[in-house]
């Protein structure tokens, strides 16, 4: 069988090369009704695109470059399948390329990366989204990107983020509700600066509840499953222990509910965890766990749509786009019982907990 050509849905569809090519690259334009024609003829021909010559044609590779670099594999599966899912019905492929945001030589790697693959646009995940060296590169190469979760100079490109105060505020509300009152947190990695927020949300709950804000209850965690672990055994070592831990992250409180268990404690009974980003681990430990949903694949579908739309000569406007994580009940929390080790409950008459309007179903 014959390999149909663009000559061949030119003719069949009565139009020109060029036309062809325009809806065959996603370009805008076309009136609809000649749309329908090309598309009616593609799909007669079987017609396939040949990728190097339209590569040429429009001196684009129609490849964008997607950044990462995060302990959290559940975190970047979920970006690459977003970003993906944009991707491949635009018409365009996706070079996932993992750096370590603390090689001096961050910078240099970025730009042979650019020069090398002749990428159309990047895509920058945290903690690259605030990577001097990565941004100075891009800017000056006047390569279009877009920034997820970024924490200063946000003006610069579009970018993507998340209301990461207000649901950990509300997550440590939901904890104070529970009766809870020393309430363990895992900090997540330093680096990580928009992480940096969920932190800030935790201490604004304990202080408009009018509760201490103890510094031996928070305790730095890198985003990993191991410094969880490390993190929640300094927690429990602590006399009083907290009756709750809340980690920055869900593979980090995964690895405080191995320590609890290892520990002989019963969640939520002796003790009650909860985690943020609701990641697959999530519903996969037992108990399943109280989380945030951070809609990790939402953002990146939208960091990639407003890609795109930059790369086809859109206009994008506003350079930020706010997307709201939700609360997830599940079964890792539950009233403040006797506490580990048997130690005292919470004090009679707890505070009143504002609430706000995130909260998600289970």
């Amino acid at each position: 069988m014959v390999k149909a050509t663009i000559d061949n849905v030119a003719a069949l569809a009565g139009v020109s090369i060029k036309t062809v090519s325009r809806v065959v690259n996603k370009e805008p334009n076309v009136r609809q009704g000649t749309r329908d024609k090309v598309l009616k003829a593609i799909a007669e021909l079987d017609y396939r695109p040949n990728l190097s010559a339209r590569s040429l044609a429009g001196n684009r590779s129609f490849v964008i470059g997607l950044l990462y670099d995060n302990p959290s594999a559940n975190y970047v599966i979920d970006v690459q399948d977003g970003v993906l899912s944009i991707c491949r019905a635009q018409g365009y492929d996706v070079l996932i390329h993992p750096c370590n945001h603390q090689d001096p030589e961050i910078g240099r790697e970025v730009s042979d990366l650019i020069r090398q693959t002749r990428i159309d646009g990047v895509i920058l995940t945290p903690p690259l989204s605030d990577v001097e060296p990565i941004l100075s590169v891009l800017e000056q190469r006047q390569l279009p990107f877009v920034r997820i979760a970024p924490t200063f100079d946000k003006a610069m490109c579009p970018f993507v983020e998340t209301n990461d105060a207000e649901a950990a505020y509300d997550m440590t509300c939901e904890l104070i509700a529970l009766g809870h009152q020393r309430i363990g947190f895992i900090a997540g990695h330093p680096d990580h600066k928009a992480v940096a927020h969920r932190f800030e949300g935790y201490r604004a709950a304990l202080v408009e509840n009018h509760l201490k804000v103890d510094k031996q209850l928070v305790v730095q965690g890198y985003n990993s499953f191991e410094s969880g672990e490390e993190a929640a055994r300094k927690l429990l070592a602590l006399n009083p222990a907290p009756t709750a831990i809340f980690a920055a992250n869900d593979d980090m409180a995964a690895g405080a509910m191995m320590v609890a268990h290892q520990s002989g404690l019963r969640i939520p009974e002796d003790l009650s965890v909860a985690g943020f980003d609701d990641t697959p681990v999530a519903h996969q430990i037992w108990p399943s766990l109280t989380t945030v949903r951070q809609p990790i694949q939402a953002m990146a579908q939208k960091a990639t749509d407003l890609l795109l739309k930059q790369l086809k000569g859109k206009d994008v406007q506003l350079p930020a786009s706010m997307l709201s994580s939700s609360m997830i009940r599940r079964d890792s929390t539950g009233p403040a019982g006797t506490g580990p080790a048997g130690r005292s409950g919470p004090v009679a008459g707890k505070p009143s907990v504002p609430r706000k309007s995130s909260s998600g179903g289970r």
